[in-house]
């Protein structure tokens, strides 16, 4: 691990908390606005300096890391550091929470000053999940993820039952905490055990330390079965999905741009539980493919019956997901890397989908098919971005979908070729149901007599929208500027799942990297 002078990312969890209560306490609505923003602008100049700071020749590493002590009596730290899997979710993070804030800027009424500081206090958490190397101060930062997501759902939801939306939410995040709270006290009292020590005095819950201490082969996969079904929860996959459908509806479109772009429960996948458990997790890698193809085709096949856009872009996510999940499965350099990739498309793609659904909704009163028609007519500036990151969630060339869902599918063809050929089908599936919706939104004739005076994009909201557009093009036609930054920490998560095989050297000048 490569330790850091200044506590760069101490600052990136606590400064959103003190922009928080600096907003709650701005007497003028503007100004608390302005504070707001100005905060999560400082946050994202922050990871962008991480970013820039990055060794990439350490990239599997862990830098910057803090490590103080929290609880001595059981050994419970708090440690935070980044390596090249989890860096490019902290930039991304901030510059969604940055577009949230500006989306919300005139459509949050009520309760101002709360909404915009919430806002804040989850890009806090947010982060610290990220970041976080101790497993009991991540288990923390996402259960604390739960009380602002909840008052962000069911005080500014758009639906008549937003309140029993974010009580679903909460219920089944709490149910998904309790076996991944399970699994990480087993961890800890496993290293105990191996190092012939005692409890509480020899526990230890440090993320490097537990890779690095063997578990038992009967315990692996209970750990791999709690660690799966607590983030399966949050990813979500099939069959604890529910709460996102509903949540798509009856959620502000903002908090959902925010679930449907921060996979915080695939990441937990990918970064803790099946590296902790990595015998078990190789062994039963063919029933992880399956899940993930499973999630992956119900997902198109429910998308192609709604009428509804946030419903639409609600089980797309959930599809998208369950592609993510396959090409974990395939353990190989490949498949690990269009995962984490396509894991940071998320965060550009899909929230900002979900972001002009809101404008939709706004300008027309609704997201239902029946009351759409002819738009690109009226709001050409919406429709040509809609197209982008619509084009770009389907994998076509030149947008950064592409090159995340070829590594992908190189990498599960390699190993599984039948989840291959079963995952192409769903991903021809969704750009039936992606292509049909645009050209009965967008083209034809105008049914809704609210479309003909609906306004195109306003300034502010086409700054929102360009960012991630420049970026979703810039990462298309230069994968690389992503690939490298992450290539080493692939490798390395490879070699720890005792797959040396497949954790094959690379031309690191290769713009795709593929096998020899």
């Amino acid at each position: 691990m490569i330790a850091a002078g200044f506590p760069l990312l101490s600052c990136l969890i606590l400064l959103p908390l003190l922009g928080a209560l600096v907003t709650g306490l701005c007497k003028e609505l503007n100004s608390a606005k302005r504070v707001a923003l100005g905060f999560a602008v400082i946050e994202l100049m922050i990871a962008l300096f991480l970013v820039s700071a990055f060794d990439i020749n350490q990239g599997s590493r862990f830098q910057w890391v803090e490590h103080y002590a929290w609880i001595p009596s059981l050994n419970i730290d708090f440690i935070v550091g980044v390596d090249g899997i989890s860096l490019l979710f902290l930039p991304l993070s901030a510059l969604l929470t940055v577009l949230t804030i500006l989306a919300s800027w005139n459509s949050v009424t009520t309760l101002t000053r709360f909404h915009f500081a919430l806002l804040l206090v989850l890009e806090g958490i947010t982060l610290g999940v990220f970041s976080a190397l101790d497993m009991m101060l991540f288990f923390l930062f996402w259960e604390l993820t739960l009380p602002p997501i909840f008052f962000l759902i069911g005080l500014w939801g758009m639906g008549p039952h937003r309140r029993a939306a974010a009580l679903k939410y909460t219920l089944y995040m709490l149910f998904g905490g309790v076996p991944l709270l399970f699994a990480i006290i087993m961890l800890g009292m496993n290293h105990a055990v191996h190092a012939g020590g005692h409890i509480p005095e020899d526990l230890s819950f440090s993320f490097p330390i537990l890779l690095s201490t063997p578990l038992p082969e009967n315990l692996q996969p209970v750990i791999l079965l709690l660690l799966l079904l607590g983030f399966g929860v949050k990813a979500p996959l099939i069959p604890f999905h529910t709460w996102l459908p509903t949540t798509a509806m009856e959620a502000p479109t903002q908090m959902t741009a925010l679930l449907t772009g921060l996979k915080l429960g695939v990441f937990g996948i990918l970064r803790f539980a099946l590296p902790l458990a990595p015998s078990a997790a190789i062994e039963y890698s063919w029933i992880i493919g399956i899940l993930g193809v499973t999630t992956l085709i119900y997902g198109s096949l429910i998308a192609i019956k709604q009428t509804n856009l946030r419903s639409i872009l609600a089980y797309a996510s959930l599809s998208h997901v369950g592609l993510v999940i396959v090409g974990i499965a395939a353990f190989n350099m490949q498949g690990i890397q269009g995962a984490i990739f396509q894991l940071l498309n998320f965060t550009l793609i899909a929230s900002c989908l979900m972001l002009m659904a809101g404008f939709i909704q706004h300008r027309i009163g609704s997201t239902e098919i029946i009351h759409l028609g002819g738009l690109a007519k009226t709001m050409p500036r919406l429709a040509t971005l809609f197209f982008l990151f619509a084009f770009a969630s389907i994998g076509v060339p030149g947008t950064s979908g592409f090159p995340a869902e070829l590594l992908l599918f190189i990498g599960v063809l390699d190993t599984y070729p039948s989840l291959a050929i079963t995952a192409m089908l769903g991903a021809i599936i969704g750009a039936t149901y992606t292509i049909n919706f645009m050209r009965r939104a967008f083209w034809g004739p105008v049914v809704n007599a609210g479309i003909v005076d609906a306004d195109d994009l306003k300034s502010r909201e086409l700054a929102i929208l360009c960012i991630p557009a420049v970026l979703v093009l810039i990462f298309g036609l230069f994968p690389n500027l992503i690939l490298n930054i992450h290539y080493q920490a692939a490798e390395k998560w490879l070699l720890q799942l005792n797959s040396p095989v497949k954790a094959k050297i690379i031309a690191p000048d290769s713009p795709i990297r593929s096998s020899q």
